[in-house]
């Protein structure tokens, strides 16, 4: 998984709300087996629209998404999470997630970034004077060129896992030594090899 500190750049806003995973990636493009490809399906119902949010110029090649409450709600699709990531989104600004959601996009290497209306109405209302923000999971804030600053929280440990680029097998190999030190005092009771020879 890429670590992620800080990203800056364009802004998509789709203030919708209730965009479940079924929106964000459709279930037909759910037969590959790779983590990557998705990008290309991403709101795929909705981008046959010209007039969809994504869709509009200054929505290009946006890094950012600010979108509507409990974004990612619906099944524990983990494609929705890989498909924003491969579309080129790091961050994702909504005022609440659906909880699996959130979880797969930490594990992906988005930051799901928790705000109230007031807050995200703020920075939206400064994107009309420039589109463009900065996500600093460092100093835990958002900022606008103007110099808005909006500070916002976030778990420790995804935090870390996501300043260090940390997924399940990469947190679990940093234990690496202690497993095979346990392994090696409590040896297996039969050769595993030999099972169904």
């Amino acid at each position: 998984m890429r670590a992620l500190r800080q990203v800056t750049g364009t802004v998509a806003v789709l203030a919708r709300p209730d965009v479940d995973t079924d929106q964000i990636i459709p279930k037909q493009f759910l037969k590959r087996i790779e983590r990557t490809g998705y990008g290309q399906f991403l709101f795929h119902d909705w981008m046959e629209d010209p007039d969809f949010e994504l869709r509009r110029p200054e929505a290009h090649g946006a890094s950012i998404l600010v979108a509507g409450r409990n974004f990612g709600c619906g099944s524990s699709r983990e494609h929705a999470a890989w498909a924003l990531d491969d579309y080129g989104f790091r961050a994702i600004l909504a005022p609440s997630f659906g909880d699996i959601f959130r979880t797969n996009a930490v594990k992906t290497g988005l930051a799901p970034i928790a705000l109230g209306p007031d807050e995200l109405d703020r920075l939206t209302d400064a994107l009309a004077e420039r589109n463009e923000l900065t996500v600093d999971l460092e100093v835990l804030e958002v900022r606008h060129p103007s110099g808005l600053a909006v500070p916002f929280a976030f778990s420790a440990f995804e935090r870390q896992c996501l300043l260090e680029g940390l997924d399940d097998i990469a947190l679990t190999l940093r234990h690496a030594d202690a497993i095979a030190a346990y392994e090696e005092r409590h040896p297996g009771r039969f050769d595993t090899a030999a099972v169904g020879a």
